[in-house]
């Protein structure tokens, strides 16, 4: 059963030290975010499933051969999108980012990520970052959504190029698509 406007922003209240955010990200978000996805992407790695607005959106730009890995710390959160969600190329994963490589042993076409980067520990962030760019085949994107410009210091330590689209959203949203090349 889909969860009410209502429920969906007691529950990312409720764990915005997690989430990072008060509600779900905004159709334009989770277009912008979604936009490095195409016919050729065959692995995606999601990080922070949250309650599975920006899932739908990565498997809708997903071929139907390809395959997402979603990970999410909040069990709760992926009991939802297991109701709401059945789709055989989606792997639910109650883990953190920084575990990811744990789990996914195929090279990587993309990552999406709305994990709040400002709210974990740098070294952790840091530490997925810097995987996340190993695990990436080359010519493809890490693409981390924030609610400000500020940070794309942090992406460029680590990728070879960083690009700020912005989405409108409240607040305005910030999509860092950060390319290996």
């Amino acid at each position: 059963m889909a969860k009410t406007f209502l429920k969906s922003v007691v529950d990312f209240t409720k764990n915005v030290k997690t989430t990072g955010a008060l509600y779900q990200t905004s159709k334009q978000i989770e277009k912008e975010i979604c936009s490095k996805i195409d016919e050729n992407t065959k692995v995606v790695v999601e990080f922070g499933t949250g309650l599975g607005n920006i899932t739908q959106r990565i498997l809708d730009n997903l071929p139907a051969d390809g395959k997402l890995y979603s990970f999410e710390v909040k069990a709760e959160f992926l009991e939802d999108v297991k109701e709401l969600i059945q789709d055989e190329r989606l792997v639910l994963i109650n883990d953190g980012a920084q575990n990811f490589d744990k789990y996914v042993k195929e090279e990587i076409d993309c990552f999406i990520s709305s994990i709040p980067v400002t709210l974990i520990p740098k070294e952790v962030v840091m530490s997925a970052l810097k995987k996340s760019y190993t695990a990436l085949k080359s010519g493809n994107y890490f693409c981390q959504v924030l609610y400000s410009p500020f940070h794309k210091k942090k992406f460029s330590a680590v990728f070879d190029k960083v690009e700020i689209k912005t989405a409108a959203s409240v607040p305005l949203g910030f999509i860092h698509h950060c390319l290996k090349k």
